[in-house]
């Protein structure tokens, strides 16, 4: 890479397009290994903006490094690209998405899945510390409930 020379996005808008600078982070999904994910039951607000520059509210029910599951008032089109935003414990994550087919509609909303695009750095940094995090504490609680010391006779 050209010394100075910063990656971005561009994202088409209806009106004009729009480059997105910063984004260093282009997750990639691995077909063998699944990347962890964090169960919040939607617990977490998140903010969708639209291509069209309307905004969308949901909450975030599932989240990985590459992604996660949204639940919306009303699912978006499969293919869009959205700009997903929300605040966790390690700072706050903005990252470009794509939104994928949603996986069911329920009583209050649809619930639907997105893939990030593109990150930035402390985006990335944000949201990979929380998985982390999380993913840490997971093992912790099998490695004490499941690998006790075995009794001496």
């Amino acid at each position: 890479m050209e010394s100075g020379h910063v990656p971005s996005v561009t994202c088409a808008g209806r009106q004009r397009r729009e480059i997105v600078g910063g984004m260093t982070h282009f997750p990639q999904v691995h077909p063998q290994r699944r990347s962890p994910r964090i169960q919040l039951g939607g617990s977490i607000l998140a903010l969708v903006l639209l291509e069209d520059g309307k905004r969308a509210k949901a909450k975030l029910q599932t989240v990985s490094i590459t992604g996660g599951l949204l639940r919306l008032a009303k699912s978006l089109s499969q293919g869009d690209f959205v700009e997903v935003a929300f605040q966790t414990q390690s700072g706050p994550v903005r990252g470009m998405a794509e939104m994928l087919t949603p996986v069911r509609a329920t009583t209050d909303g649809a619930l639907q899945p997105f893939r990030f695009v593109a990150l930035g750095d402390d985006d990335h940094r944000a949201l990979r510390m929380v998985v982390d995090s999380a993913a840490d504490r997971s093992f912790q609680g099998i490695r004490s409930s499941q690998w006790t010391a075995p009794k001496s006779v």
